[in-house]
């Protein structure tokens, strides 16, 4: 233990993972997904893994079980929720209430609590975690992350291109018919 805090394989981590933040940005910034299991062994190190939850919101018209299915098997537990959609034709999905509630509640159990996030309003969650003796790290993709989030966090780790995998974008003559 130093300075209060444990350190290396003793150290409990809990991972929190914000999907959908993470799939858009990842799709904006660089056209890729997002390879779960690196980002699951880069994050872990040699620290000891107490839960990773992977919160998801389905669209009703999209097969995401081969996704959460894969997920499922590198070892994060899923939290899935349907997207509702207004009566006014705007939509609501996610799960930043649910992340905060659970991270909150887990805490108690783990020396650093990790944010796979990049949006701002985890940031009140952030000061209140560390304000209970917690280290608060984040992940996410630097271009797309608050930087109230980023100040926030006892460490920030930016998601480097080896966490990534790349799309293969459609060529003219993959369309069919063309």
């Amino acid at each position: 233990m130093v300075g209060g805090r444990v350190r290396g394989s003793q150290q409990r981590i809990g991972i929190f993972v914000d999907v959908q933040n993470m799939f858009y940005s990842a799709k904006a910034l660089h056209q890729s997904k997002i390879d779960y299991s690196k980002l699951l062994l880069e994050v872990v190190g040699d620290r000891n893994l107490i839960r990773a939850i992977a919160y998801v919101v389905q669209k009703p018209d999209v097969d995401q079980s081969s996704f959460t299915d894969a997920l499922s098997r590198l070892g994060y537990e899923i939290k899935s929720k349907e997207l509702r959609l207004r009566p006014d034709g705007t939509a609501k999905g996610d799960w930043d209430m649910g992340i905060a509630i659970d991270s909150i509640a887990i805490a108690p159990k783990l020396d650093t609590v990790v944010l796979v996030s990049g949006d701002g309003d985890f940031v009140p969650l952030v000061e209140m975690l560390k304000a209970h003796g917690c280290r608060v790290e984040v992940v996410s993709f630097r271009r797309s992350t608050a930087v109230e989030l980023i100040s926030a966090a006892t460490k920030y780790t930016a998601i480097e291109e080896s966490m990534l995998f790349k799309e293969k974008k459609f060529q003219k003559n993959d369309i069919p018919g063309e």
